[in-house]
């Protein structure tokens, strides 16, 4: 017979194992069957678990079995067993598996900052030539929603069981959303890609002074530490910015305050809710869409779209349909991918792969639109990017 033990004894009730035919007990003291290792100096009892096996000969082969005279519990048999060394090795499909899940990690960063990118680029190229950022903001989740809705009727996903409470406290992560999203394409209108990136590098800033100021949360040390670098590099670029524009910076710092609120919103009112990260952003987009739309044609508003956009046309050409319906997809896809992403990694290392993804945006748009930077400029980048990482890892 071949069992399993958490300790190299254990005891059971006798009741379960040596019964006569009349079900009574036939002995009810306790029976020492192997005598317990050398080093063992203290009985301890307990539960049967997987974590060894054990090789114990059945009951009825037990020769000269030794009945001890001392009183014992009733209806109790003590059985000491050795614990035996493991035939094989368990750890194969384990880290098999290990090598999957993080191929596939893997596979939602390249995704991740591929598609982050890429929406850069063609938001930016959209900016230019068709100035209105509330109605792209409008646009791109527009076209998440369609994208979602889409998928959910022809069954590619699987829609969420949602209730009133559940889109009661997605409301205020909407709301908070769609500031942060608004004002951060607001910024990208005024000012270059990287700059409104390297401001938003500095959002763990906002994040510790909020929660400290706020919530009354406290951190170690070194977080604060690391918000000098963090508040010390934005700064530096921002007064070496050749192309500075206090609409597109105040835009980025709207936005760091705004995603600050969406991750604390977040937070506290969906634990407990079992909504896939993919259809939860689904779901924010959704909401945001309908919170974002009559801000968007109050402040822009259908004739300013229609003279922008002949504009647009006789200087792009047919091509602005294109950009704008890329950007707005990039959108959806870039921030679903991220959220996916978020169900198979920790917030730390989430964390980290956010950074790494300003680090790509930037240095791509810096190349793409011959963005022009000074030494000064750069160097005030590098380390608000460094603090962002340091602030990462203190934080853990």
């Amino acid at each position: 017979m071949i069992s399993t033990v958490k300790q190299s004894a254990f005891t059971i009730n006798g009741c379960d194992f040596i019964r006569s035919k009349s079900q009574s007990l036939v002995s009810s003291r306790r029976i020492s069957v192997l005598p317990p290792l050398p080093a063992m100096k203290s009985r301890r009892s307990s539960g049967v678990s997987i974590s060894k096996p054990v090789f114990v000969s059945s009951v009825e082969s037990f020769g000269g079995l030794k009945r001890s005279n001392e009183k014992t519990d009733s209806g109790l048999v003590k059985c000491k067993a050795y614990e035996a060394d493991r035939a094989e090795p368990i750890e194969g499909p384990e880290s098999k598996t290990e090598v999957a899940r993080k191929m596939k990690i893997g596979v939602y960063f390249a995704t991740w900052w591929f598609l982050n990118v890429i929406f850069n680029i063609y938001n930016k190229k959209v900016l230019n030539a068709f100035p209105f950022p509330w109605l792209t903001s409008t646009l791109s989740l527009a076209a998440g929603s369609l994208i979602m809705l889409i998928s959910w009727a022809l069954r590619i996903a699987e829609a969420p069981k949602t209730d009133l409470e559940f889109w009661k406290t997605l409301l205020p992560v909407a709301v908070a959303h769609t500031i942060g999203h608004v004002a951060a394409t607001v910024s990208m209108s005024k000012v270059a890609v990287s700059f409104t990136h390297i401001i938003k590098s500095g959002e763990p800033a906002f994040s510790v002074l909020v929660s400290r100021f706020l919530l009354g949360e406290s951190f170690p040390t070194a977080v604060y530490l690391s918000l000098i670098p963090i508040i010390g590099g934005c700064g530096l670029s921002a007064l070496t910015e050749l192309n500075f524009n206090w609409i597109g910076f105040s835009g980025a710092m709207i936005s760091n305050v705004a995603f600050v609120f969406r991750n604390i919103f977040s937070k506290k009112g969906m634990k407990g809710k079992s909504v896939s990260g993919m259809n939860y952003y689904a779901c924010l987009s959704m909401l945001s869409l309908l919170i974002l739309t009559p801000f968007a044609i109050a402040v822009e508003g259908p004739q300013m779209w229609a003279l922008g956009f002949e504009k647009a046309v006789s200087q792009i050409g047919p091509q602005i349909v294109w950009w704008m319906a890329a950007q707005s997809v990039f959108y959806h896809l870039y921030n679903q991918v991220s959220y996916m992403s978020l169900d198979e990694i920790s917030p730390l290392t989430f964390s980290i792969g956010n950074t790494m993804k300003r680090i790509s945006v930037i240095v791509s748009s810096i190349i793409i639109f011959r963005t022009p930077v000074q030494p000064v400029n750069a160097l005030g980048a590098a380390i608000a990017i460094l603090g962002t990482f340091l602030y990462s890892q203190a934080k853990q």
